[in-house]
């Protein structure tokens, strides 16, 4: 291991619980989520989370024991997430977008024996108690004790979030409040301004829901929920922006792009309000549609974030003010106060490059019931300048330049689709679970614009009947987030190797966009056969 190293500085956050409550006393009558038609204040919200936590206690339900809660993204989903906070539990979010098998999965394992959740969620085959999340009306009318909030413990842990896993079904990382507080008060700090209207959306199971929702209300800003049906709308989303009046907006490199390419239409953009744009989840790429669209923002700034679910928030590049400066591939920047990060090198002869190594408060507690894979990617190091033993691997290949850090590749099967982590060995996995496929891969091809879509290979038993591509589809539908479903299923008779006996995915990867340009030319014939989700 390399005493190569980058430290933040300094880092000594106030409690969360503490900050949240104490802004709540400070501006009760500020807005502090906006949902729709609905507005509900700091002190309503504070008030409402606490009736939600005296529901739970009359549950017995304890310090560090985990809560599931299920819905849209809403202002019931904020107050259900302080409520658990405020009494010790454990915020398990479970975004009903995904399919019923993977919630259902998520939630057993989990260990939550109480679900909370809207009145519109669906059915779910568990033994977690239901419990629909009383709207802030129903609890004045109907109010339940109110406990203490529960004292500040930095190592309680404050939330568990799914992210892919190789097996074919995700993994669990808990996060402890150590993390969250760190963030909240660097993101209250780090703005233009702490108090910003800021818009809700990520989904409830991506980790920059919590940069969102925490590093809002620790500023005292406000939370702004945008409609689920505008994530696919992006010239719908622009004119929901402007009508809101957004001022911070977190979202992933090819939302951004949609949104830019989306303002090109509109000829005046002088009743935007944003002042920043924060980007995480994937590598940003500056196109012309992102240049042109932050000259005509004037003085709006862009924030490339990065952070991994099993340690939040690590590092964060500010662009320059002058738009013909920015670099086409910016960095991912520099360690937050608290953090240090570590490079493994790769080679001798790059003592800059290697992979990236995070130590300090952004570190998780690690992945549930999962000790051989905490054991690897969770590794003990001698001990650093800062005095830290243990460190997360998190699979990066990077580069340290004049303090910087530059993001380059993967190192392992983890790529990003959409800003949203996807495992391939976890799609393959799931593949291979179907009795008709004998081997299977997932690659990731990527268009000349920078768009990154997956794609499937599979090789059909020798023994069996022919394959039922849609069959296979509504399988990978039925238990994957829509992000880790590829595009297109593609049938070889055999799957290319390297020299080592390992698949090569480059070599499918040529054979798929092989494939994929022969299926729009008339007069070629096709190497396999394709069947596209949108079919």
């Amino acid at each position: 291991m390399t005493t190569n190293s980058l430290w933040g500085g300094e880092a000594s956050p106030k409690c969360l619980i503490s900050g949240l409550v104490d802004m709540a006393a400070a501006q009760p009558d500020s807005v502090a989520v906006v949902d729709g038609e609905n507005e509900v204040t700091y002190g309503q919200l504070m008030a409402w989370a606490l009736r939600i936590a005296g529901i739970l206690q009359k549950r017995s339900v304890r310090e560090e024991e985990p809560v599931a809660v299920m819905g849209r993204r809403s202002a019931e989903v904020v107050a259900a997430m302080l409520g658990i906070t405020l009494l010790g539990g454990v915020y398990v979010p479970l975004d009903q977008e995904y399919p019923v098998s993977r919630l259902a999965y998520m939630l057993k394992d989990s260990g939550a024996r109480i679900l909370l959740c809207t009145d519109s969620v669906p059915c779910l085959d568990a033994d977690a108690e239901r419990i629909v999340i009383p709207g802030p009306h129903d609890i004045v009318q109907n109010p339940p004790a109110v406990p203490q909030p529960v004292a500040c413990r930095p190592d309680l842990p404050f939330y568990i979030i799914y992210t892919s896993g190789s097996t074919g079904w995700p993994k669990g990382v808990a996060i402890q409040h150590s993390c969250l507080d760190n963030m909240a008060e660097w993101q209250a700090s780090h703005s233009p301004r702490p108090d910003l209207r800021t818009a809700q959306f990520a989904p409830l199971n991506f980790d920059v829901s919590f940069q969102e929702i925490l590093g809002t209300l620790r500023g005292g800003g406000t939370i702004v929920v945008m409609p689920e049906r505008l994530r696919r709308e992006p010239a719908q989303l622009l004119r929901w922006l402007i009508d809101n009046r957004v001022e911070r907006l977190f979202l992933p490199y090819v939302a951004l792009q949609m949104l830019a390419v989306a303002a090109t239409a509109v000829p005046d953009l002088s009743r935007m309000r944003l002042v920043e744009v924060n980007t995480a989840g994937e590598q940003l790429l500056i196109t012309q549609q992102i240049r042109g669209l932050f000259q005509r923002l004037h003085g709006a700034r862009l924030v490339n974030h990065y952070g991994q679910s099993e340690s939040a928030m690590v590092s964060s590049h500010i662009l320059p003010t002058n738009v013909g400066d920015w670099p086409d591939l910016p960095p991912i920047g520099v360690p937050l106060p608290g953090c240090e990060l570590l490079l493994d090198e790769e080679r001798e002869d790059e003592p800059d490059v290697g992979e990236l190594l995070v130590a300090g408060l952004p570190l998780s507690l690690g992945y549930l019931r999962q000790p051989e894979l905490n054991k690897e990617r969770y590794v003990s190091v001698a001990p650093t300048a800062h005095g830290h033993t243990r460190a997360f691997r998190t699979g990066d290949l990077v580069r340290f330049e004049n303090g910087v850090v530059h993001y380059l590749s993967r190192l392992d099967s983890d790529v990003k689709i959409r800003g949203i982590r996807v495992n391939l060995l976890e799609i393959e996995a799931q593949l291979l679970t179907l009795p008709g496929i004998k081997a299977a891969t997932c690659v990731v091809l990527e268009s000349a614009s920078g768009v990154r879509t997956l794609r499937a290979a599979v090789v059909a038993a020798d023994d069996g009947p022919p394959l039922d591509l849609p069959a296979v589809r509504d399988h990978l539908r039925q238990v994957l987030p829509s992000a880790s479903v590829p595009l297109t299923v593609n049938v070889l008779a055999d799957l290319p190797r390297t020299p080592s006996g390992k698949t090569d995915r480059d070599q499918v990867a040529l054979l798929i966009s092989e494939a994929l340009r022969a299926r729009h030319s008339a007069s070629a014939t096709t190497r396999t056969r394709l069947i596209s989700n949108d079919e």
